[in-house]
């Protein structure tokens, strides 16, 4: 079995692809030695694009109004227990401006699908943004909308867009949302921002509730063909006030070996360690750039608001100032021998 599973890490390091039933044996990869063995050859393939650098986006969670009802999420529209706000477009470009003082160069506008925010709104905020800082990228998340207003953010400035789709499978994503929100409205809003310019990142929950490994595949093969920018992954934790309060979450140890497998199948991708990832263990993120990640998101928003915008329980660092944040993660990116690179970050196709 040893030399089949290092068989299977080595034709994912030489090709990027090692068929389903390899990835379903490294997905749920539990020996200490092949699973030390898949990171060493994620942390190869990341030193050679990337050398060893992590690129750190400022993220400002505007809003945690929301009209969906997600059945995982902390900030759905039926939780009547969560503390709702808005920031302003004055406080988002302060907030902005504060993380560029910081050495950020990507800032990242994230927030519930809260249509109080237009169109034009959103125009006109990352404008502001990019008329004061030229030099920075700017990436929205900010959910599904049409393609009009994908196209009028882009042509105001914006860089990227991060939507995670939760699951290549469309019966899956049926178990985990509402009615109303289709899997295939999700997929035609990725096409939609890819054709349009952006550098567009998709991502999914893992140990998600019905999820299996071959659920798990099939959004890797999803990928395959879509060939997406960024991919933001993090294990499933759940929110006391959901549906699935009671369900299990998902694991560290099958979020490495998934940032792994992903470093492997697309050695230029930019993978986040996620929040989620440090959340469900203390070392999570250093463990995760070990393992290939290249991506850490800091959190700019105001301090008063970071424990209103809570997506599942337990979120960390939700008390911390801004530059806290900023500093505390460039020692933990360095204490592992990485470093903080003042940049864009962009994906190497898109650099000039």
């Amino acid at each position: 079995m040893r030399n089949e599973i290092r068989g299977a890490i080595d034709a994912l390091a030489e090709s990027g692809r090692a068929g389903r039933d390899g990835l379903k044996a490294l997905i749920a990869l539990k020996d200490q030695d092949e699973t030390s063995y898949l990171r060493s050859r994620a942390a190869e393939a990341s030193e050679k694009v990337f050398s060893r650098a992590v690129y750190l986006r400022g993220l400002i969670e505007f809003t945690n109004y929301c009209k969906n009802d997600c059945l995982y999420c902390g900030i759905r529209r039926s939780n009547a227990a969560c503390e709702r706000y808005r920031l302003t477009a004055d406080q988002i470009v302060g907030c902005a401006d504060q993380g560029y003082e910081l050495g950020f160069r990507t800032i990242v506008l994230q927030g519930g699908e809260d249509m109080t925010f237009s169109r034009d709104d959103i125009c006109r905020i990352v404008s502001r943004m990019k008329e004061n800082h030229p030099d920075a990228a700017v990436t929205l998340s900010v959910g599904e909308r049409d393609r009009e207003s994908y196209k009028a953010w882009f042509d105001a400035g914006a860089d990227r867009y991060l939507l995670r789709e939760e699951t290549g499978n469309a019966e899956l994503y049926k178990k985990l949302h509402p009615a109303a929100q289709t899997w295939e409205n999700r997929i035609r809003c990725l096409y939609d921002l890819k054709d349009i310019g952006y550098q567009v990142g998709c991502g999914f929950m893992v140990g998600a509730p019905y999820q299996t490994a071959d659920d798990i595949v099939d959004e890797l093969e999803f990928y395959i063909g879509f060939r997406p920018h960024m991919i933001g992954i993090g294990p499933f934790i759940p929110h006391k006030d959901t549906p699935f309060a009671g369900m299990p979450a998902g694991t560290a140890d099958m979020t490495l070996n998934l940032i792994s497998i992903l470093r492997l199948m697309f050695p230029d991708a930019l993978l986040p360690a996620t929040t989620a990832l440090g959340t469900i263990s203390p070392r999570g993120r250093e463990d995760g750039i070990l393992a290939g990640a290249n991506v850490v998101m800091p959190n700019l928003s105001p301090a008063g608001v970071r424990a209103k915008y809570l997506l599942y329980d337990g979120k960390i660092c939700t008390g911390d100032e801004a530059a806290e944040c900023r500093f505390c993660m460039e020692r933990r990116i360095e204490s592992v021998g990485h470093h903080v690179e003042v940049s864009r970050g962009d994906h190497p196709s898109f650099r000039k």
